[in-house]
């Protein structure tokens, strides 16, 4: 499985384990083993998951898209603060002199835990959850942009096709 990261925060990276929402959606989180290796890229020490994790990871997937979009239903808002009550306690260490702090979740249910509680720590921040502009994309992404304009998920995927759609349109004209 090919996995791209860029919603800019790992929840967000999280609710985009699901692509082509503008369509019927497409899952990537297809079983256990995708979900551990997905965790495993996101730099949680995870061997396996099981099924009941793979549920648990979707369902929470689904209530950080709406708190994030900021349409929660109350089920969404306390499956989130229950999933961050499991996130492990941070860890302090020092890299070149520098503190730095540091999760390790050895669990699926403490990886999740992390997620959930990146997610109210995302929603309370004053940073924007965009959803991609491209009519084939939908992927979420926190826009800290100047002015919060930014459009895209990435420039270099659909910013690029949109600017370059544009441009192949304005030439056409002028033929």
């Amino acid at each position: 499985m090919e996995w791209v990261f860029d919603g800019g925060r790992p929840c967000l990276d999280l609710v985009n384990t699901v692509r082509e929402r503008h369509e019927d959606g497409r899952e990537l989180l297809t079983d256990p083993a995708a979900l551990a290796e997905w965790l495993r890229l996101m730099g949680f020490a995870i061997t396996e998951a099981s099924a009941g994790e793979l549920s648990a990871a979707r369902a929470l997937r689904e209530a950080v898209d709406k708190v994030l979009l900021g349409e929660p239903r109350s089920a969404d808002v306390l499956l989130v603060n229950e999933m961050a009550s499991g996130a492990p306690s941070p860890w302090l260490r020092y890299d070149d002199g520098k503190p730095v702090k540091e999760l390790r979740p050895v669990s699926v249910v403490a990886a999740l835990g992390a997620l959930a509680a990146d997610t109210i720590d995302l929603a309370t921040e004053e940073i924007a959850v965009r959803i991609c502009a491209a009519d084939d994309c939908g992927l979420r992404f926190c826009d800290a942009s100047p002015r919060r304009s930014r459009q895209w998920c990435s420039m270099a995927r659909c910013g690029n096709r949109a600017k370059a759609r544009a441009h192949y349109a304005r030439t056409r004209k002028r033929d």
